[in-house]
């Protein structure tokens, strides 16, 4: 496998194993497709590792269940069974679609972020897992239900080697800035522009 390598070695007095193996924060964003199953191909790589795995799903509804968390879900299974790849816990911290948010309140919404994303910081300074998929949680920022500064601090401070990969459209610049690494995914076409809605195994 071709090893990548850095434009610029920084002087920060880090080995580069010590560099190579920081944890970081990642953000996956922009108007196109593929950006939470990116971060679900992450969360399948943490597994492999034997890292512990948690995906906190924001806004989507909980009865809707996706193909990604079903398959997860088989494989935090079979690490229960003989200890194969590691731990994999699945939440969902909303209601709604991110488009349309029919279902319950914008209250409901608010206080259902809100307690996720305290949920959320309780584990990051338990250090509870190596990944943190925080799927669509750029809505509730932009929508004001959790509060941007704070998000930047307790993601740019937690401690110990938990990685986190925050998905969705329109990531706050703020975020972007202190993120290790950002993808833009860019719309070029998709089926829905000529009518298609979505189908089984494309969009869950």
């Amino acid at each position: 496998m071709p090893q990548a390598q850095p434009t610029a070695v920084p002087s920060d007095g880090l080995t580069t194993r010590q560099r190579r193996n920081r944890p970081l924060l990642m953000v996956h964003t922009g108007d196109g497709k593929g950006k939470s199953t990116a971060a679900f191909g992450l969360a399948l790589r943490g597994w492999n590792q034997g890292w512990s795995v948690g995906v906190f799903q924001f806004v989507k509804s909980a009865k809707w269940r996706i193909g990604e968390q079903t398959a997860l879900e088989a494989l935090d299974g079979l690490h229960t069974q003989d200890g194969t790849g590691g731990p994999i816990e699945w939440h969902k911290m909303g209601s709604g679609w991110s488009w349309s948010r029919r279902t319950g309140s914008e209250e409901d919404h608010a206080a259902q972020a809100a307690e996720g994303w305290a949920e959320i910081k309780r584990r990051l300074n338990e250090q509870r897992h190596r990944l943190y998929v925080l799927d669509e949680f750029t809505y509730p920022i932009n929508w004001g239900w959790v509060d941007i500064d704070d998000v930047v601090a307790t993601l740019r401070d937690r401690p110990g080697d938990q990685h986190v990969v925050v998905t969705g459209r329109r990531a706050h610049p703020d975020l972007l800035a202190v993120a290790d690494l950002v993808t833009e995914m860019t719309k070029v076409k998709h089926p829905m522009d000529a009518g298609q809605k979505g189908q089984r195994g494309i969009e869950w």
